[in-house]
């Protein structure tokens, strides 16, 4: 076991729940918070988003003085290696009074997610893992089990800079070898659900790497599939599962493999 990763993921995990912690405390008067959009219309920020973020980078530098942190909001410089953070992934859900919104905190060494934490707060979830230090589930060692092999079920995350027709042929892609397609606007949170068993796996061809970096090194380390491409434009796709999942999202094999990229 990894001396180093078992500390980071600790931690990690510490400084997660109280961010979650506090995460409710603004989602319980989210009528009031302060919102702006970002990038887009539909691209939403919070005051909570920032206060949250605000939260997470003094605790990091409370206990990894110097080590470099980049933030969804306030941005940085990655490095080698850094921390990363999603203060609140899905957070048109968090607004909308949606329970499907995430707090995610990652480091990521060479371009790799190493150490991953993510919540659900409103669902009582937080699962906390490193390489080579395993996995825990509210501070439980964890170990990912299926309750009912074969339900097929699959997330497919969505992006307003992802190509529509690539996108389009991906889900017929996958409803066309029988998986079920679910949807929650929440990387983080589809993340946990296919650490937990509940979904075969998690794909977004074209995400960032603050809402995944948690979840694919929770992910990997309970022994699925993961598979991030770095483009050329800074973004980053996912493809995150069993075997048999990626096998079928990823078209290997298949002649028309490009179209699910």
């Amino acid at each position: 076991m990894s001396v180093e990763g078992l500390l980071r993921r600790e931690v990690a995990a510490e400084i997660v729940k109280a961010a979650s912690a506090e995460a409710l405390r603004f989602f319980a008067e989210r009528s009031t918070l302060a919102v702006a959009t970002k990038n887009g219309p539909r691209d939403f920020v919070s005051q909570a988003d920032r206060a949250i973020e605000a939260m997470v980078r003094r605790h990091l530098a409370e206990r990894f003085p110097g080590e470099a942190v980049v933030g969804e909001e306030e941005g940085g410089e990655a490095g080698s290696r850094y921390w990363i953070v999603d203060p609140i992934d899905g957070t048109s859900n968090f607004l909308a009074g949606s329970p499907l919104w995430g707090v995610s905190l990652g480091y990521v060494v060479d371009g790799e997610p190493v150490v991953g934490a993510i919540a659900a707060p409103c669902l009582g979830e937080l699962m906390a893992g490193a390489r080579d230090a395993g996995v825990v589930r509210n501070g439980v060692p964890f170990e990912r089990d299926v309750a009912v092999p074969g339900l097929g079920l699959v997330s497919l995350g969505d992006s307003p800079g992802e190509d529509l027709d690539a996108a389009i042929a991906l889900q017929r892609r996958l409803r066309e070898r029988e998986w079920i397609v679910e949807s929650f606007h929440c990387t983080s949170v589809s993340m946990l659900f296919a650490a937990l068993g509940r979904f075969e796996g998690h794909i977004q061809p074209v995400t960032t790497m603050w809402d995944i970096a948690g979840g694919a090194a929770i992910c990997r380390e309970l022994g699925l599939r993961v598979e991030i491409l770095d483009r050329e434009d800074g973004s980053y796709g996912i493809w995150a599962g069993t075997a048999g999942l990626l096998r079928d999202a990823l078209g290997e094999g298949d002649a028309t493999a490009e179209a699910a990229q």
